[in-house]
């Protein structure tokens, strides 16, 4: 049994560079590299990549840009592989694999763990009459994919059988981290308070370089963005673990952007509901450690619910998007005209042609701050991008639409010029349907060689958490040690005490708010409440807002329902995953003690608790 496991991050998405894995392998002090490459709306796409041709729907950059490349150091430094490429179809990912590790002359050992497509099993899924966990809908009658989440350990049994390389298809991102460990540490299904560790080791760095200063709130700080280091997990025993990149590597690492990724897309901190383990995070603390990196410890788990979750995608019509420049005097003022007239004339040669009007528009005037709502300050400017979004069932009427959108080059205002991208086409919209399905229904395993061999999961005994009123869990301002009066307070933004990420989570989104110093929690609780959040989204959030502590990483976290327009590739909206939010929500004033101001007026604390590393 190893005393220590190093476990690099490559990559975080599919798309995202090669350069990361190649930049680990090349480092040479990993035992295990880790690749993500799946989100909710890439197994979609993954699905009619399958459809097409039985042999594909596995993400194809994992083969060519990644595996095939590095086979040779891989086997010459004994570092093991784990990524959920797979995708919608492991096993032949596996069979490529193992065809190039032939052709190279390598002796490398590939397994596939099976069983998360669920696909063939929708009208025995229909039976149980699963509902939609936010909605409470039932199942699509047409599906294009559905997948349960698995766990760790498929991929820690496929680890113990000899596998070098280790593919699955749909698990929960922390389960490539924590199969690993469970692997090397000899972790059981009940170590639940290691599992938790473990998963969070996973969280972390799953998104790659968004640990080591990407994305982070102070970006200025951030240097040598054209070479990010990627990130590397030093794990111990006892489930505690420093985060270090290779040397000479851009990035940051500090508290605070580790920090920040601990929050990313998180619900409640004390329940986090996983396969393997209900992680609790809310007291896990981060600080410098001795390797240089920063050091995470504090996860605590209990026993899992008896359900996976399973996201299923299923085809809602088609969407088409439309964008151009408009510069000029009152340049927001033209582009607003401008849409609605392109949308008056398209609906009125819809009624012509028999069709329904559109399912859904979205109009955003980039430039003028148009995702701000009514905190937008940018009404003035004198250049916008003018991005029109519509849905309808009928592919031909998106047809029309794309026709309808040059005309406004002659007809319309002046400026209007960069229709980028040519006529718009229309493309499929694929929604999400998340569900619990009952872990007896799923039947995971790997193959290695010859065969599947069947990985049996515990059944907890725990039944699934379930839903929670709004009202129960929304947090109300409470009374603050810092209360001074009005005439000794000063107005801030909150980014001038505290940090922030937002993260995404089907049709919900997250912001952690997490504050620079101690002294400012109190003063954050009793003004950021759940219900001030709220109403700074109106504009956006369709749903109710809940806050939760978090007094391990001095803060809060804020989850939005229904706050992405669908979500996705069925979102209309320019920022789908609610990236922006974070810096939306930065922007919101808060009253502080005039003390806490230097003489220009300045917010100018003492170091921060999260000292850089």
């Amino acid at each position: 049994m190893k005393s220590v496991v190093r476990i690099g991050c490559g990559g975080a998405f599919w798309g995202d560079s090669v350069e990361g894995a190649r930049q680990l392998v090349e480092y040479g002090e990993i035992d295990y590299l880790i690749l993500d490459y799946l989100a909710e709306i890439t197994m979609s796409i993954l699905a009619r990549m399958k459809a097409r041709d039985g042999n594909s729907g596995y993400a194809t950059d994992s083969l060519d840009g990644v595996i095939k490349p590095l086979l040779p150091a891989l086997a010459a430094c004994g570092i093991r592989v784990v990524t959920n490429a797979g995708g919608m179809n492991p096993v032949a990912l596996k069979q490529a694999i193992d065809a190039e590790v032939a052709a190279q002359g390598l002796s490398l050992s590939v397994a596939a763990v099976t069983g998360d497509d669920l696909a063939d099993e929708i009208e025995r899924l229909r039976s149980l009459d699963v509902r939609e966990m936010s909605a409470g809908t039932p199942l699509p009658q047409r599906l294009m994919s559905a997948n349960a989440y698995l766990g760790a350990t498929p991929i820690a049994a496929a680890l113990a059988a000899g596998a070098d390389i280790v593919i699955t298809g749909r698990c929960v991102d922390s389960a490539l981290a924590l199969g690993p460990l469970m692997h090397e540490f000899s972790w059981t299904e009940t170590d639940y308070d290691h599992l938790a560790a473990g998963s969070l080791v996973g969280h972390v760095i799953e998104c790659g370089t968004q640990c080591t200063g990407g994305l982070f709130t102070d970006w200025d700080e951030v240097p040598g963005w054209d070479n990010m280091g990627y990130p590397i997990a030093v794990c111990q025993q006892d489930g505690s673990f420093e985060i270090i990149k290779p040397p000479n590597t851009g990035g940051l690492l500090t508290p605070a952007t580790v920090a920040e990724q601990i929050v990313y897309e998180i619900d409640d901190p004390a329940s986090y509901r996983l396969p393997d383990v209900t992680a609790d995070f809310a007291s896990v603390t981060v600080e410098p450690g001795s390797l240089g990196g920063v050091r995470v410890v504090g996860a605590c788990g209990r026993e899992p619910g008896a359900h996976y979750k399973l996201c299923a995608t299923y085809s809602d019509g088609y969407r088409a998007t439309a964008t151009m420049m408009i510069g000029g005097i009152d340049a927001r003022a033209k582009a607003e005209r401008t849409a609605a007239a392109i949308l008056e004339r398209t609906r009125r040669l819809f009624q012509r042609q028999g069709w329904d009007d559109y399912h859904e528009t979205s109009v955003e005037i980039l430039g003028s701050e148009a995702t701000y709502g009514p905190h937008a300050r940018a009404l003035q400017t004198r250049e916008v991008i003018l991005k029109i979004a519509v849905r309808h069932a009928e592919k031909a009427a998106l047809e029309l639409f794309g026709r309808e959108i040059y005309p406004a080059a002659t007809s319309m205002a002046q400026g209007i010029t960069g229709f980028a991208g040519g006529r718009p086409t229309p493309q499929p919209v694929v929604r999400l349907f998340s569900c619990l399905v009952p872990k007896s229904t799923v039947s995971a395993g790997f193959t290695l060689g010859q065969g599947i061999q069947s990985v049996p999961v515990s059944s907890a005994t725990a039944a699934a958490i379930p839903p929670v009123s709004a009202e129960a869990l929304e947090v109300e301002p409470i009374a603050s040690s810092v209360s001074p009066s009005v005439e000794e307070t000063r107005t801030v933004p909150l980014v001038s005490l505290a940090h922030a990420r937002s993260g995404d989570k089907g049709d919900s989104a997250n912001i952690g708010v997490l504050a620079r110093r101690v002294e400012f929690v109190d003063l954050l609780r009793a003004q950021l409440s759940a219900a001030r959040v709220a109403d700074w989204f109106r504009h956006l959030v369709r749903g109710p807002v809940r806050r939760y502590e978090w007094p391990g990483l001095q803060g809060f976290n804020f989850v939005m329902e229904h706050a992405l327009g669908g979500g996705g590739v069925a979102s209309l909206r320019h920022d789908p995953q609610g990236k922006a939010l974070a810096q939306m929500l930065l922007d919101i004033p808060i009253e502080v003690p005039r003390a806490w101001l230097d003489h220009d007026g300045i917010l100018a604390p003492p170091a921060s608790s999260y000292p850089h590393v």
